[in-house]
C-alpha cells in the first residue's frame, strides 16, 4: 500500500528525536560520507591520548563507537535531551558526560587535555579550545562545511545570503588568532537523497538549525509541493559539506606563529 502524503508527514512527526540518531533514515534518504573516515581517524587518536575532551557529543553515538577510551575521558553537550541521551550511553563506558551552554566557558581547568574532539560542532570555540588544551595537544575534529544541504534550506526558505561563518580557510584563521597551528585541513562536498516527504520532515525536526522555524504546520504548502516533485522527479537532491580540521598548540617554550 502506497502511503499517502499524510501518512508520511504523520509518521514522521510522531517519531522521538532525543540524540543524534539518523538511523530511522535508513531506506529512506542517503547521505555520502567523506573519503577520509572521522571515527576511524578519531579512535587512533583516543588511542594515544592521556586525557581527551568530545565537544558538542550529541547523544555520544560517534564517541561511544571510538573505542578505546584513555583513563580521562569527558564529553560536553548542551542540547538537554541530548545530555540525556549521552549520559545513557557513555556513562557505562567510563565517560564523563557535562552538561554546558553554548557561550559560557567549559567547566575544566587549563591544559586539562591533550585532545579535543568534536564531530559537527555548532561553533568552533577556538579560544576556549586552545586554552583547554596541553602544549603540543591537538583539536581533530570534522566540521559542517559552508552552505550545506542549501538546496533544501533554500526549498523551504528561499535563496540564502552567503555565510562565511562555515568556510574552511576563515575556521583556520580564527583557529590561528587564538594561538593553534593548523596541520591539517580538507573539505569535501557529499551527495545526499531524500526518497519521500517523512525523510525530510525527520530531517528538519532533528537538524534544528536547517530551517530554524521548522513545524510541519507552518511550512504545510511547501512539504506538499517537495511530495509532488518526489512523486513526478524521484529523489530530492542536495550536498551537504564536511570539513576535516586538526589544529596543535605549540610546545612550551616555542612562539606562536604569526598570523
Amino acid at each position: 500500500m502506497v502511503k499517502t502524503f499524510d501518512d508520511l508527514v504523520a509518521e514522521a512527526s510522531e517519531v522521538p528525536i532525543a540524540g543524534w540518531d539518523f538511523s530511522w533514515l535508513e531506506g529512506r534518504a542517503t547521505e555520502e560520507r567523506p573519503s577520509w573516515g572521522y571515527q576511524r581517524l578519531m579512535s587512533q587518536r583516543l588511542g594515544s591520548a592521556r586525557a581527551a575532551l568530545d565537544i558538542d557529543t550529541g547523544g555520544g553515538e560517534v564517541l561511544a563507537g571510538a573505542q578505546p577510551f584513555p583513563v580521562a575521558m569527558a564529553a560536553t553537550e548542551s542540547w538537554p535531551p541530548n545530555v540525556e541521551a549521552a549520559t545513557k550511553l557513555l556513562h557505562p563506558l567510563g565517560v564523563v558526560v557535562v552538561a554546558t551552554t553554548d557561550d559560557s566557558p567549559l567547566p575544566f581547568g587549563d591544559g586539562a587535555f591533550d585532545l579535543i574532539i568534536s564531530r559537527h560542532p555548532v561553533r568552533p570555540r577556538w579560544t576556549e579550545i586552545a586554552r583547554l588544551l596541553t602544549p603540543g595537544g591537538r583539536y581533530f575534529a570534522q566540521h559542517v562545511g559552508p552552505s550545506s544541504a542549501f538546496e533544501l534550506v533554500e526549498f523551504f526558505l528561499g535563496p540564502q545570503p552567503d555565510s562565511h561563518s562555515r568556510d574552511p580557510a576563515v575556521e583556520a584563521s580564527a583557529a590561528k588568532a587564538a594561538g593553534l597551528d593548523i596541520v591539517d585541513l580538507r573539505t569535501e562536498r557529499l551527495r545526499m537523497e531524500f526518497f519521500d516527504v517523512g525523510a525530510i520532515v525527520y530531517f528538519l525536526r532533528l537538524v534544528i538549525w536547517m530551517v530554524p522555524d521548522f513545524t510541519v504546520d507552518a511550512y504545510v504548502n511547501r512539504l506538499r509541493q517537495v511530495h509532488e516533485l518526489l512523486d513526478a522527479d524521484g529523489p530530492f537532491v542536495a550536498h551537504s559539506t564536511r570539513t576535516l580540521i586538526e589544529a596543535r598548540k605549540p610546545a612550551a617554550g616555542l612562539a606562536v606563529r604569526p598570523d
